[in-house]
């Protein structure tokens, strides 16, 4: 047992060193979106806030979703460094289970696949995304709240956080994201190619 404590102490202080949002216990278990319909979902989303994360360092965030397969999106996250450089990562989110289809499972880079749930969407304004992983005595969230434009109202932002609070995420340690469009405007122009 003490080597477990040694190890999961260990690993709070590489995750809190990193910004990473590291907590005590097991994952929560929020509700997901009810009837998620993913062709609704798949198109462009601009990041608006997150919990700090290690893999992600810039600005002007998106995520591009497409349909590849059923059951199966193809994922394109990109951001613009601080020395104005475009940097993309291309990966793919599966339906872990079609009874659930608001759980998915997205890895990147032949990297183990991690939970994506989308907690809520009206598929034309907002989205809030939650991920939990557990390592031994801890677990480690993530979340985002998307918008399908660069600005997303306050109070849409406000009533999400309320999910998140309801599940016990502190949106005290979200960040937002910088979207201005003077500063964006070489990452919303730019087009991937797929």
């Amino acid at each position: 047992m003490k080597a477990v404590q040694v190890i999961s102490l260990t690993l709070l202080c590489v995750l809190s060193a990193s910004a990473q949002v590291l907590k005590f216990g097991r994952c929560p278990k929020p509700d997901v979106q009810a009837n998620f319909d993913v062709t609704r979902y798949v198109g462009k989303w601009y990041e608006i806030k997150k919990l700090p994360t290690t893999f992600q360092k810039g600005e002007c965030g998106t995520a591009t979703y497409s349909l590849k397969s059923p059951g199966v999106i193809r994922v394109l996250n990109s951001e613009m460094l601080d020395d104005g450089t475009i940097s993309s990562i291309v990966g793919s989110a599966k339906v872990k289970d079609p009874a659930e289809p608001a759980k998915l499972q997205v890895s990147f880079n032949n990297s183990p696949p991690g939970p994506y749930w989308v907690l809520s969407s009206d598929y034309e304004g907002h989205s809030l995304v939650y991920s939990c992983t557990e390592f031994g005595l801890f677990h480690k969230e993530l979340s985002w709240i998307q918008s399908r434009e660069p600005t997303l109202p306050e109070e849409t932002v406000k009533e999400l956080e309320s999910i998140l609070t309801s599940v016990g995420v502190n949106v005290e340690k979200m960040v937002p994201t910088n979207q201005d469009e003077a500063y964006c405007s070489p990452m919303h122009q730019y087009t991937a190619t797929y």
